[in-house]
């Protein structure tokens, strides 16, 4: 029974440890979906840019999507992903 708890509890921190320091983005110009891992952990998965390739600027976009763009810019394009 000792044993069962323990794979339970090491399978456990497994799928939690790649939870937080892995992800995916989706490539703002290509729309290829990309694994990655995260200089921090952070519990968000997926990453996207709502700006993609446009002109427009960060304060154009809603409060959700500038969060979106700062957790983008954040961990995938000022980590030299996404180039």
């Amino acid at each position: 029974m000792k044993k069962i708890i323990s794979i339970g509890i090491f399978i456990f921190a497994i799928i939690l440890t790649i939870r937080l320091f892995c992800g995916i983005y989706i490539h703002d110009e290509f729309a290829e979906k990309h694994f990655f891992i995260k200089y921090r952990p952070c519990w968000k998965w997926t990453f996207y840019s709502p700006l993609g390739m446009s002109d427009n600027k960060i304060e154009e976009l809603s409060e959700e999507n500038q969060i979106e763009q700062k957790y983008f810019n954040e961990f995938v394009r000022n980590q030299g992903l996404s180039r």
